[in-house]
């Protein structure tokens, strides 16, 4: 009975110790994407969508999962969830960051409407670096992470409004593939 009891306790305690990491985890995903040179954005877009984390994992059919919270004018006004289903050439699994950034009001309002996005997309995952490129109807992009601390993309930064970053947190994926996008969004 004690060993359950201590057991129980220790566990309580490190819940304790961990709410203040996960209360955190939209300051250090916007810190490190900062850190990776998007302060710049941060400070002239209209508004963003943080995803801390997205889960990606396929095998021929996939999947990806996140949750984030969507600010204007530096402002938090409500929560988002990005589901992604994709078809292709794909296999493994992998972890990473976005920030969605919005040029103007209409960008933000096209955002939380929940819109569909289509695209295709070509990555590689292996660790904590990646390669990747994507078409879809916000446009093209090229992408490269280095690690935990390193996003980059490669062309002008909006698209209809529109500019996004992702770093690679980890895992190991080969994906070429068409996918469709649906967020969802939450007014707080």
């Amino acid at each position: 009975m004690k060993t359950v009891l201590r057991a129980t306790l220790l566990i309580f305690l490190m819940s304790l110790v961990s709410i203040p990491a996960w209360a955190d985890e939209y300051a250090d995903s916007k810190k490190m994407f900062e850190d990776a040179g998007a302060s710049n954005l941060f400070g002239t877009a209209y508004g963003y969508a943080l995803f801390p984390t997205i889960g990606e994992a396929g095998f021929i059919v996939g999947g990806a999962y996140g949750k984030g919270r969507v600010f204007e004018k530096g402002n938090f006004i409500g929560e988002t969830a990005m589901t992604q289903a994709s078809i292709g050439f794909q296999i493994g699994a992998s972890g990473y960051s976005q920030v969605i950034f919005f040029e103007d009001k209409r960008a933000l309002d096209d955002f939380i409407s929940g819109n569909f996005e289509f695209g295709a997309d070509a990555s590689a995952v292996a660790l904590t670096s990646a390669a990747g490129a994507t078409a879809s109807t916000t446009g093209t992009s090229a992408t490269a992470s280095g690690g935990k601390n390193n996003a980059k993309t490669v062309g002008s930064d909006y698209h209809k409004g529109m500019a996004t970053y992702t770093i690679t947190k980890g895992g190991a994926m080969l994906n070429i593939s068409v996918s469709g996008q649906k967020f969802s969004y939450s007014r707080s």
